[in-house]
């Protein structure tokens, strides 16, 4: 039997720890010798420096994350392994209560699925399907095969694009890979809030599905009050806090495609423009303070990654900074802020530090919750960078 391994990757002494330890890449600087073809996507051994095996992945020559891990022994890449990733995957979703219904939810997540460069969101009976690195791409066929086999969807639409797969030379593809093409957004249905998704031209998949939770909260938290939606999106918060029962809802956003959906989705719940209003504005007009008996007394900040590149955080901190200090002049005394930051270059610990010298004057700053993605967006202990989004839950009380 031929070997199916391109090439192998010996690590530095004292190299092989976070290996050890659970995190999925080998760095370019841990590597001591590389025997092989170098190309991206080959397919890898990674040995210690001892020689024995580490496991088995994806190889990048491009860039600082050389080798991405797919599995910690050396087993074939092939079809039968794709296929015991995507059941596992969906055995887990099944145990959450997601699969079933019109639901949405994130089937495959890269890393925290073991299978590198892999997402699949399933909206209803259709996946949305990227493939963000030359590793992937080659598995693209058994992929397929298996989504198609464990889940039987209607369609599979790609929309593989990005920066991570023009550094390993591939070009952006959005068509449709099998089945049905979607010709009108689908409809999902989310903690009772329905939702109009287009999976062919909205942002990444289409929704996101990761502030599934968050989505649930703003809806127990908003009854009653007044709430202020930023960077809304197709709406998500904001329907979820009309839905349940917010006295009145102002949602921003300046994609106008995006209000279109969401003004559609509004309509799809029944709810009246009186009390669900989406204007096409820029944020900070709308954080400007107003007369007390108007304040927001909920505001959520959902904002697009401030810190795309590591060299971008000092600058997306004080961005940050300038957001939620303008959202916390701008909130009603007392009033509640979740806000977010989706940028893998800002920490937790730096982002809540962040919100917590934010304070408008003359308030303290309660902290009442630590948030992030739902659970169907799983990532490694050992992996602090697949914790992209991270979130906070604060009140603002006047002393």
């Amino acid at each position: 039997m031929s070997d199916p391994f391109e090439a192998t990757v010996k690590l530095k002494r004292g190299k092989d720890g976070p290996i050890r330890a659970g995190h999925p890449w080998v760095f370019s600087g841990a590597i001591a010798a590389f025997e092989g073809v170098s190309q991206p996507g080959a397919f890898v051994r990674i040995e210690g420096a001892d020689g024995k095996p580490l496991g088995v992945g994806f190889y990048n020559p491009n860039g600082s994350i050389a080798v991405r891990l797919v599995a910690r022994r050396v087993v074939a890449l092939d079809a039968a392994l794709v296929r015991r990733r995507v059941a596992e995957a969906l055995a887990l979703r099944r145990a959450l209560g997601l699969v079933g219904g019109r639901t949405g939810y994130r089937l495959l997540n890269g890393e925290g699925d073991a299978l590198p460069g892999v997402v699949a969101d399933v909206f209803d009976r259709h996946v949305v399907l990227q493939l963000l690195n030359a590793g992937a791409e080659r598995l693209r066929d058994e992929v397929l095969e298996a989504l198609a086999s464990e889940i039987a969807p209607v369609g599979i639409f790609e929309r593989s694009t990005g920066g991570a797969r023009r550094e390993e030379g591939l070009a952006d593809r959005i068509e449709n890979a099998a089945g049905t093409e979607p010709t009108a957004p689908v409809e999902i249905v989310e903690n009772g809030v329905h939702h109009l998704v287009d999976i062919q031209r909205g942002q990444k998949t289409g929704f996101f599905l990761d502030q599934r939770d968050n989505r649930a909260l703003v809806a127990r938290l908003a009854r009653g009050l007044r709430v202020l939606d930023c960077f809304s999106y197709t709406g998500g918060f904001a329907l979820a806090a009309a839905v349940g029962g917010a006295e009145r809802v102002r949602a921003i956003e300046t994609s106008g495609p995006a209000l279109e959906r969401a003004r559609a989705s509004a309509q799809a719940n029944g709810l009246d423009a009186s009390r669900v209003d989406f204007r096409g504005v820029d944020v900070f007009d709308a954080l400007q303070p107003v007369e007390p008996e108007a304040r927001p007394e909920l505001i959520v900040l959902d904002p697009p990654p401030f810190a795309r590149h590591r060299a971008d955080r000092d600058r997306a901190t004080r961005a940050y900074r300038d957001l939620n200090r303008k959202a916390l002049r701008a909130l009603a005394p007392g009033g509640l802020l979740m806000t977010f930051s989706c940028s893998p270059h800002v920490s937790r610990d730096l982002f809540t530090h962040v919100v917590a010298t934010s304070s408008a004057p003359g308030h303290r700053l309660q902290l009442l919750a630590q948030l992030g993605a739902a659970p169907d967006h799983p990532m490694l202990p050992a992996h602090p960078e697949g914790e992209y989004l991270c979130g906070v839950l604060a009140r603002s009380i006047p002393e």
